[in-house]
């Protein structure tokens, strides 16, 4: 082998040892930085709304903070320190990756994409933590099972929804496990003043079904209605009003009248909208409530069924109003 070849090579190997060293050093970096955030967080008793304790580390938004706090004021006990969250994806941007990190609990993570369990694998999660990881596409009929046979019954700490689509109707149907706190995404363009989802279809995928990315999910109408018969209380949404946060109504007596000054639900402002080309056309307010107007959606406390466009105003005085400036 020539000089040149070798030192070629010795050169590839620093640069890849460099590269892995400044990547570990950055995300210990960012890890201590949440758990600095985390402490900030814990400490404080009373709010004004959840949006007061929002920090990202790992999560799309602000949830990684809420959950902290949330956490800590409900002082769930260590036999309950155990998750469960699906619509992950790869999990590298997740409602759940802080709270494994940070608080070590213990979780189950699923998503319809087969790649999560080696995306894991790769991360060093799998033998770091208790986690188990599962690739499914997940229905209101194969929920309960999923959950059993991964070894998950009962009452656990927190339970996260993002399916971007039935998040409705697969959080109506478990029974399986019992969560003292519920995080369900929810489909603000769908308003604030109708229980409305998009109807059951168990192959539902939001990229599919309406080329506009605005059609999926329930309402937060749809979600607090439901909460309220499963037994629990909503708290809060993120400020990009994407999340939506329930606790235990047993756990939720403890501290929220005490700890949370306001709590409302909030319209989303994103511009995710995008056209039958695959690209984002950044549609905002109520203009996005025109692009489905003719999709079906079900009225899940009486059971209608109608086109979105048929509904009067979707949206509260309040909604209009933080969402165009005027009412």
């Amino acid at each position: 082998m020539s000089l040149k070849k070798i030192t070629k090579e010795k050169l590839n190997k620093s640069k890849s040892w460099l590269i892995d060293g400044m990547q570990s050093l950055a995300m210990d970096n960012h890890m201590l930085m949440g758990r600095m955030a985390s402490w900030q967080v814990r400490s404080m008793e009373v709010v004004s709304s959840l949006q007061d304790v929002e920090f990202k580390v790992s999560s799309q938004w602000g949830e990684d903070g809420i959950i902290d706090w949330l956490i800590e004021r409900a002082g769930i006990p260590p036999a309950l320190h155990s998750f469960v969250e699906f619509g992950v994806e790869n999990y590298r941007e997740a409602n759940t990756r802080f709270l494994l990190q940070n608080r070590n609990w213990r979780g189950l993570i699923m998503d319809g994409s087969p790649d999560v369990t080696e995306a894991v694998k790769k991360d060093g999660l799998y033998w770091k933590h208790d986690l188990v990881a599962k690739a499914a596409f997940i229905t209101r009929e194969n929920i309960d099972n999923l959950l059993s046979d991964s070894g998950f019954n009962g009452e656990i700490g927190l339970l996260s929804i993002d399916l971007d689509g039935n998040d409705y109707w697969v959080w109506e149907a478990i029974q399986t496990v019992r969560p003292i706190i519920c995080i369900c995404e929810y489909n603000a363009v769908f308003g604030d003043v109708y229980p409305i989802s998009i109807p059951y279809d168990p192959q539902f995928q939001r990229t599919t079904k309406h080329f506009s990315n605005l059609y999926f999910g329930a309402s937060i109408a749809a979600l607090c209605s439901l909460a309220k018969r499963k037994g629990y209380r909503f708290v809060g949404t993120t400020s990009a009003a994407n999340d939506a946060f329930f606790v235990r109504e047993d756990y939720a007596e403890r501290f929220v009248d005490n700890s949370l000054r306001h709590i409302q639900p909030l319209p989303s402002k994103a511009r995710e909208s995008i056209n039958a080309s695959g690209q984002l056309t950044y549609v905002s307010g109520i203009e996005r409530l025109k692009i489905i107007s003719n999709m079906p959606i079900i009225n899940i406390e009486t059971g209608e069924t109608a086109k979105l466009g048929e509904l009067n105003s979707v949206y509260s005085k309040e909604w209009l109003e933080a969402m165009t400036g005027s009412f």
